[in-house]
């Protein structure tokens, strides 16, 4: 019933979602305050990246475990 594939499913269609917020939020933080050029486009890019990966991870665990608990 839990499948641990749909928590990576919908794991990842919300770290896209938060990945986009984090992208938006650090780009604007860091065009305004720290670096000039190219380098916030960057940073915000990595801290987008480590956003979803880090939902995903999330989501699969949770299933993982709701999956063995559960059944």
């Amino acid at each position: 019933m839990f499948s641990p594939l749909l928590f990576v499913l919908i794991g990842a269609i919300f770290g896209f979602l938060a990945a986009l917020g984090a992208f938006l939020i650090t780009f604007e933080e860091y065009k305004k305050h720290f670096l000039a050029g190219s380098r916030p486009f960057h940073e915000a890019f990595r801290t987008a990246l480590l956003t979803f990966f880090i939902f995903v991870a999330l989501a699969f665990i949770a299933g993982y475990i709701l999956s063995k608990k559960i059944l």
